[in-house]
């Protein structure tokens, strides 16, 4: 048996049982009702739902929520430009410090 469906079998074939054939009926179970288990476990037991006003009453409501202060746009936009500059400052001190040690490293291969 392949276990890819080819020729002229249907895309269920893929599916079934090994030994099986499309149109075999005789090695199928009876259509009768399922058998019942013995053991095992038999299932969530059954629920009734809550009855009417079964939630505690609530004596205290929560105070609204408070505005919140505006926003200085301005500063803001000042503040991110000052950071920016100082992050670039120390990136700019940065690179000269490694093209420096490049350039030490370099002459000492060459000299």
């Amino acid at each position: 048996m392949t276990t890819t469906p080819s020729g002229g079998s249907t895309p269920d074939d893929y599916w079934r049982r090994p030994g099986t054939d499309a149109g075999d009926t005789a090695d199928q179970p009876p259509a009768g009702p399922a058998p019942t288990p013995t053991g095992g476990y038999a299932g969530p037991p059954p629920s009734t739902p809550p009855p009417a006003g079964w939630r505690p009453p609530v004596h205290l409501e929560p105070t609204p929520p408070r505005r919140l202060p505006a926003q200085d746009m301005a500063g803001l936009d000042a503040a991110e430009q000052r950071s920016q500059r100082v992050t670039y400052g120390f990136g700019a001190a940065a690179g000269v410090v490694l093209v420096v040690l490049v350039c030490l490293l370099c002459s000492r291969i060459i000299f």
